[in-house]
């Protein structure tokens, strides 16, 4: 899709079929410090045993309208200049979050809220978590994440952990999508494709606007991928076009050991990638951006590593240029 990360918000209209979705219009930046977020009940109530339907399978009238919204936004997104977001030199810092700077005793009890801390002051930009660790499963305190990015006026933009379904949730996703259901990769892509449609839903829940969805491949404690590496392969392919489907850029976050790990030699056609460098430093993490540590062919817009407790990010040589079109900019 390209060139997002403009000035595009859902519509009032959105808070009349969901009242736990962000107000419209922009925030006014704050100088409070960063602060770990308030559990927000709302945002797990469309949770049925940690495993609500994807909105293209069943999910009810508001889920699907909360889905579309959320799609129509992205669309939009694409046909706006980037003139918003001044083009930089250099490094930009950044942070992620996502369930883990939840309260304690939030989320499902696979993946209970840590505390931890949001992002440093300093940092220009958040990449949100739309999941609680697992697919079907959105992230306990997302909205008053995303209330933070506006109060903090920092950039946005969302990622989400993708993962193996059990065999209850291939059977109740696998005939349900654009894929052949005749054989189990066909449906393991359906599912896939249910992973992603039931996060659009919940970006339209929250009111969160991004021009591009990062994929996480990698592990899963508690949700382990299969041994079929060819299997694993369906499930990101229906995930990946669940989003281009829906109007977003896709890109894919993980290292090269552990993409390949999971899924082999897939290729998503070379999208661009945020590379993970772990517990080590930012020379490490910018260092990542190298033709080294090629994931899957495409360009490197981010490093990460981890620090005190805090994920940190830092873009790519050559990426703060345009930063709309990773970001997308609430004020």
């Amino acid at each position: 899709m390209g060139g997002a990360g403009r000035r595009v918000a859902l519509t009032c209209a959105a808070t009349a079929l969901a009242a736990v979705l962000v107000g419209c219009g922009g925030s006014t930046p704050s100088g409070a410090p960063p602060l770990p977020p308030v559990s927000t009940p709302t945002a797990t109530d469309t949770a049925v045993d940690g495993a609500p339907g994807g909105d293209a399978g069943d999910p009810g009238a508001d889920a699907s309208d909360l889905a579309k919204l959320a799609e129509e936004a992205a669309r939009n997104a694409g046909q706006q200049p980037t003139s918003d977001i001044a083009p930089r030199d250099g490094e930009v810092l950044g942070g992620d979050v996502s369930w883990p700077q939840c309260p304690p005793g939030t989320g499902i009890p696979e993946k209970q809220g840590k505390g931890l801390p949001m992002p440093l002051p300093e940092a220009e930009y958040v990449v949100l978590g739309l999941t609680n660790g697992p697919g079907f499963t959105p992230n306990p305190c997302l909205a008053d994440q995303v209330a933070w990015a506006k109060a903090n006026d920092v950039l946005v933009s969302v990622y989400a952990v993708s993962s193996y379904p059990s065999a209850a949730t291939l059977k109740k996703y696998g005939a349900d999508g654009p894929f052949e259901a005749t054989d189990r990769l066909g449906r393991l892509r359906n599912v896939g494709y249910q992973q992603a449609r039931f996060n659009i839903g919940t970006m339209g829940q929250v009111g969160v606007v991004s021009p591009i969805v990062w994929i996480d491949v990698e592990p899963v404690p508690n949700f382990d991928w299969s041994t079929d590496l060819q299997a694993n392969a369906a499930v990101i392919e229906g995930v990946a076009r669940g989003y281009t489907d829906a109007g977003f850029a896709i890109g894919v976050y993980s290292t090269p050991h552990l993409y390949q790990r999971v899924v082999g030699d897939l290729s998503l056609g070379g999208v661009p990638e945020w590379r993970a460098a772990g517990q080590t430093s930012r020379e490490e993490a910018l260092h990542r951006c190298g033709p080294d540590w090629s994931i899957q062919g495409g360009v490197a817009v981010m490093g990460q590593w981890v620090e005190q407790e805090r994920d940190l990010n830092l873009t790519c040589p050559g990426i703060a240029a345009d930063l709309g079109r990773w970001f997308h900019r609430f004020s």
